[in-house]
């Protein structure tokens, strides 16, 4: 008999990506086939996986002893990648023994084949602000997704596609997204009811949660504690989402059970809870509830309880998502640098890469809209600093490596990002393109105004600063230290690489490949640049650049933010986890 666990390591089904969510699989079966000659089956789901046309073993269920109705407490825990077609194979045995490893001396029960797609068919977006929030990210399958609730009843079959009698498994998929925490909850029992004749009760508790079909999901499976009746069970840590869907007065129906090796366990009692009872729990006082068996309520007038079950400890981890930040106010403020060095080109040569083409925009349009279009969604006012660096500017025509681009330098902001493409555009005959390639300056400036906003203690605003280079920087040991600066602030860099220049160097500022660090040895807090080279995306779509450069944003947020122990903003606040209607399904036969 092994504890149930709420949640296993996160396993990917494929390589790395971009667009990745969390599902927890949930198995039960019923009617399974009774291969045993004394005793009932002794079942154990092995899920497998298929990867380079090869089934592998991922993980497996512990195994229930004589049962063939199990519902097992093992969860699956999945990567889901919207984009890839992810097969499963569910297969049943009965285990003979606990020294069987393997499969090959067990009875087959039956197996199901599916995808990872069709046990999540059923996705639906239950949040009708989400859309309006972030329409480009979402159809763009960012982690921004809210809980759905799925289930998959399908027939359990033989080899050679026989039906194994009337058997069928269920699979219960969880989307999990960013917003979900954990509690770590500890819990004892006095005084329980003695089910054995020898010797004291073997108990443990089993945690269901009541969906709202009024169905039971089993949550968690402690251990047994033999020959005890004051139990203690080991601690145990389960998801919000897993627990209560994230709704705290869910009722959570709590059994207490004397543990038998044959699979018959003898009834002691059971009890209701809701989240919201278990946070009653403060320091030195416990929260308990009397464990009842409602046959001997029924029979014994003076009947009081089988015991009692006390929640001695409780530990809420709470687990913000780059959502629950938005959703909460904060403005996302998106800053454009521009690269106006003479190895671009002069403008009014076509083979410049500033040259204005009226019927194709050049690179650095191309970047600068494919990545403000986004970002221009999570700022409410859409005024963003345009910046550009390395010319020589009016009136004294002096280099300068930080000026705004519409030349006024107490508001160097924008309206929309169309105000910032014909900034850029009526810049260009006004300057001189000259060098060097420095960067420090404007992210010093930068880190200058992100550290003004880092000063208050909320969570209202972040910074974006996306710059646009055709070169590697001519500044490089001041660049390294400034960005090692910068990341104490909430600000992150983008670079983009226009032309087709060498950027092999460009890749030490994106640390990826290791810690960046400032020339005197002083590690980055947090990774907060992103380099790519446009010619990278010149087939794709803008959305393709788009998802890529802002790929590590969303955790680059929560990331400063859960540093500095900041929680989102109002509604947030006062909704610490997002309360969600999960979606009515049908089950696919």
């Amino acid at each position: 008999f092994d504890a149930g666990s709420a949640t296993s390591p996160a396993t990917s089904l494929s390589g790395p990506a971009t667009c990745v969510t969390k599902v927890e699989l949930r198995v039960s079966c019923k009617a399974l086939l009774d291969r045993d000659t004394l005793n009932k089956s002794d079942p154990c789901v092995i899920l497998m996986v298929q990867n380079d046309g090869q089934w592998i073993e991922l993980d497996r269920t512990e195994v229930i002893k004589s049962n063939l109705h199990p519902v097992f407490g093992k969860v699956f825990s999945l990567d889901y990648y919207f984009e890839e077609v992810q097969k499963l194979r569910f297969e049943v045995y009965d285990i003979h023994g606990t020294h069987s490893i393997g499969t090959r001396d067990d009875d087959f029960l039956g197996g199901v084949e599916c995808t990872l797609g069709q046990v999540n068919r059923c996705c639906c977006l239950t949040n009708p602000f989400l859309p309006a929030v972030a329409p480009d990210l979402w159809s763009n399958n960012w982690d921004l997704l809210i809980v759905a609730q799925k289930k998959m009843v399908k027939p359990l079959l033989l080899k050679y596609g026989k039906y194994a009698g009337k058997s069928t498994i269920t699979v219960h998929a969880e989307e999990i997204s960013g917003n979900n925490g954990y509690v770590e909850l500890s819990f004892c029992a006095k005084k329980l009811d003695d089910k054995d004749l020898f010797s004291k009760s073997d108990p443990f508790l089993e945690i269901y949660r009541i969906n709202d079909d009024e169905t039971e999901q089993l949550v968690y499976r402690t251990e047994v504690i033999k020959n005890n009746l004051n139990p203690v069970w080991e601690p145990f840590k389960v998801s919000l989402i897993s627990l209560c869907s994230c709704d705290e007065d869910r009722k959570l129906k709590c059994l207490v059970w004397d543990h038998d090796s044959r699979g018959k366990h003898d009834f002691i009692g059971e009890f209701y809870a809701s989240f919201r009872e278990m946070q009653k729990i403060s320091s030195g006082n416990k929260v308990s509830w009397d464990c009842m068996n409602p046959k001997y309520k029924q029979k014994k007038r003076n009947y009081k309880n089988s015991g009692v079950v006390i929640l001695t400890d409780l530990k809420l981890h709470r687990v913000y998502s780059f959502l629950d930040y938005i959703m909460g106010g904060c403005q996302i403020h998106f800053t454009v640098a521009i690269d106006f060095t003479a190895s671009n080109g002069d403008p009014r040569n076509s083979c410049s890469l500033h040259y204005i083409n009226p019927y194709q925009p050049n690179e650095y349009l191309k970047a600068l809209i494919a990545v403000g279009e986004i970002c221009q969604d999570y700022d409410s006012d859409k005024r963003f600093s345009a910046l550009g660096f390395g010319a020589r500017i009016p009136p004294n025509y002096e280099v300068s490596h930080d000026f705004a681009i519409n030349f006024n330098p107490e508001d160097d902001e924008c309206e929309e990002i169309q105000g910032v493409v014909e900034a850029y555009q009526n810049c260009l005959p006004k300057i001189q393109l000259y060098g060097p390639t420095n960067v420090a300056p404007i992210i010093n400036r930068l880190a200058k105004v992100a550290a003004g906003d880092g000063n208050i203690k909320d969570a209202s605003r972040y910074h974006i600063l996306l710059i646009l280079t055709d070169g590697v920087v001519t500044d490089m040991a001041d660049t390294r230290e400034a960005i090692v600066r910068a990341s104490y602030q909430p600000l992150s860099i983008i670079i983009v690489g226009v032309g087709n220049a060498d950027f092999t160097d460009m890749q030490i500022l994106d640390g990826d490949d290791g810690v960046l660090r400032s020339p005197k040895g002083e590690p980055v807090l947090r990774d907060i640049v992103q380099f790519v080279p446009f010619r990278d995306f010149k087939t794709a779509s803008p959305a393709a650049l788009a998802k890529c450069v802002l790929a590590e944003v969303p955790s680059q947020v929560v990331e400063y933010f859960s540093h500095k122990a900041i929680s989102p903003m109002s509604p947030m606040r006062d909704l610490p986890t997002p309360i969600l209607s999960p979606v009515a399904t049908t089950p696919t036969e």
